[in-house]
């Protein structure tokens, strides 16, 4: 259901990247300005976050927070750079972050397709990148992910701008990334109504984190998401026997001892006839973040589509919205 609008939207991401080249704006600001860095955000719009952190986890050297909630930490204040993020710009949590940045006089940068959050950020002069309407949030990282590796890079003094070139020139060619997910999912069609369960290393975090996401509003399913090592000091003991689930391994072979600990939960899963699907990054940079993520983005569609559910509409998250109001 809806399935064609959802593929229509993903078939745009390249172009979204592009937009976001094109329109972005220097901010002018270093990194070591700063004692912290706050990305507020939530769901679709706060992913990109999560997303920029993992990525720049080993270069930059002031601490990078991401806040999904309606208040800063008491620890911030004007040395403290906080990026607003609300694709709708009507977040209700990111406008009161906004304004309680604005209280403890912090550097904000925004960026909306428009709402409140553009209102007070033209009102109160902050910098403000605008990202195109009409895409819901979750189909909408391309904006978002290359404006915050924008921001991020020029914090950093580091040309990310050809890399995401590439990348918006890759993902162009959608057939090869749906083509690829469709292949991957006829491996698992079967277990299409079981519980997903995504294990990552610390750089593919936000990876999973984006994949059940898009799992839990594209496809309606229940995904969870634990990382190595830390789920192998306390997750790893309630695996005995064969579960209902489909198991997701996402890592970059990073750390020598981290990949032993991957190497021994798939012998142990695989010895209870678990459904195993592994991605190893060969390379880890700009392309290959955006071409994970949209090959899992494809497919949660077409698990979305075996389910036969409603991939665009949220009803439960619309219903809560209308609740709160």
């Amino acid at each position: 259901m809806n399935i064609d609008v959802q593929q229509d939207a993903l078939k745009k991401t390249g172009n979204q990247i592009e937009y976001s080249i094109n329109n972005y704006k220097p901010h002018g600001l270093k990194a070591t300005n700063f004692k912290a860095i706050v990305i507020a955000g939530l769901g679709g719009s706060g992913i990109g976050g999560q997303l920029v952190r993992n990525f720049f986890s080993n270069e930059i050297t002031v601490p990078v927070i991401c806040v999904a909630d309606y208040h800063l930490p008491a620890f911030v204040d004007d040395k403290t750079l906080v990026i607003a993020a609300s694709y709708s710009g009507n977040t209700e949590e990111t406008i009161s972050i906004f304004n309680d940045a604005l209280e403890r006089k912090c550097i904000i940068l925004c960026m909306t397709t428009g709402g409140k959050l553009a209102d007070l950020a033209r009102a109160n002069e902050k910098y403000l990148l605008l990202m195109e309407s009409g895409f819901q949030p979750r189909m909408a990282l391309g904006f978002s992910l290359t404006y915050l590796l924008q921001i991020f890079g020029e914090l950093l003094d580091k040309d990310v701008t050809t890399e995401l070139k590439a990348a918006a020139g890759a993902l162009k060619v959608y057939e090869e990334y749906e083509n690829d997910a469709h292949e991957l999912f006829q491996t698992l069609k079967s277990k299409a109504k079981t519980k997903f369960i995504v294990i990552a290393d610390a750089k593919m975090e936000a990876v999973a984190i984006r994949f059940a996401q898009q799992i839990q509003e594209n496809a309606k399913h229940e995904c969870f998401v634990h990382t190595l090592p830390e789920m192998s000091h306390n997750v790893i003991e309630s695996y005995y026997g064969t579960l209902d689930s489909v198991f997701f391994m996402l890592h970059t072979n990073s750390n020598a001892r981290v990949s032993s600990r991957f190497d021994f939960l798939q012998s142990l899963l695989e010895v209870q006839n678990h459904k195993i699907v592994s991605i190893e990054l060969e390379y880890y940079n700009i392309v290959t973040l955006f071409e994970t993520i949209y090959r899992l983005d494809w497919l949660s569609l077409f698990i979305a589509d075996e389910r036969r559910v409603d991939a665009l509409n949220v009803p439960n998250i619309t219903s809560l919205k209308e609740y709160l109001d």
